[in-house]
């Protein structure tokens, strides 16, 4: 059993998750199932949370007065916290309605399997903090009266791009988890999304009619 055993571990194909999430997603999340730890997958979701929380910094006008280099800082020990409270919750979520369709995953499965689904917005991460250090106010103040900077096309035009390629991921990793089709793991992912937004408008609508009445007392 345990020749077995080896032989199986050095069998085990080797696989960065940082490049091969882009063209393989479903190869690295059955790697990342079988092979690596939660803590592994905080570290890989880390750093690429770093990415998306300086996507954040747009129109993010309060902060203008803080030097850029905090902001940085502040993003690179805010994105392990953001990172594990954001895919627990979508990681719920997705194996909750993932059972909808008869998927198979365990919640620490599916929650190893989702930290690529950050992989992508490590590519935002240079073009933002060129961005936030050579021009934070077109950055953070988006009625800003002025040329925009070189930079603003690249950056949006890449973030386009990550956004687009860690939602393909998600329902590639979602389907390969749950062992499921792509078809059903995109409805997974789409379903919940529109019941959680028709609950935010029915939830701003009463809150609306409610400012109106007690305007009208």
């Amino acid at each position: 059993m345990e020749n077995y055993n080896e032989t199986t571990q050095q069998e085990r194909p080797k696989v960065n998750p940082f490049l091969s999430t882009w063209m393989h997603p479903k190869q690295t999340a059955r790697y990342m199932i079988d092979a690596k730890t939660i803590g592994y997958a905080i570290l890989v979701m880390s750093i690429g949370y770093i990415g998306s929380l300086l996507s954040g910094l747009i129109d993010s006008n309060f902060l203008l007065d803080v030097s850029p280099w905090i902001i940085v800082l502040f993003c690179v020990i805010l994105a392990p916290i953001a990172a594990i409270i954001g895919t627990a919750f979508s990681t719920l979520i997705f194996w909750l309605f993932g059972k909808l369709f008869k998927g198979t995953a365990t919640y620490s499965d599916l929650f190893k399997a989702l930290s690529l689904t950050a992989v992508p917005f490590i590519l935002a991460i240079p073009f933002y903090l060129i961005w936030l250090i050579t021009s934070p106010e077109s950055l953070m103040d988006t009625n800003l009266l002025g040329s925009v900077p070189w930079i603003f096309w690249i950056t949006m035009l890449v973030t386009a791009v990550v956004s687009i390629w860690s939602f393909v991921t998600t329902v590639a990793v979602v389907a390969e988890a749950h062992q499921i089709s792509n078809w059903k793991a995109f409805f997974t992912i789409v379903i919940p999304s529109i019941i959680g937004g028709i609950i935010v408008f029915v939830l701003i609508v009463v809150l609306f009619i409610g400012l109106i009445g007690i305007g009208m007392m």
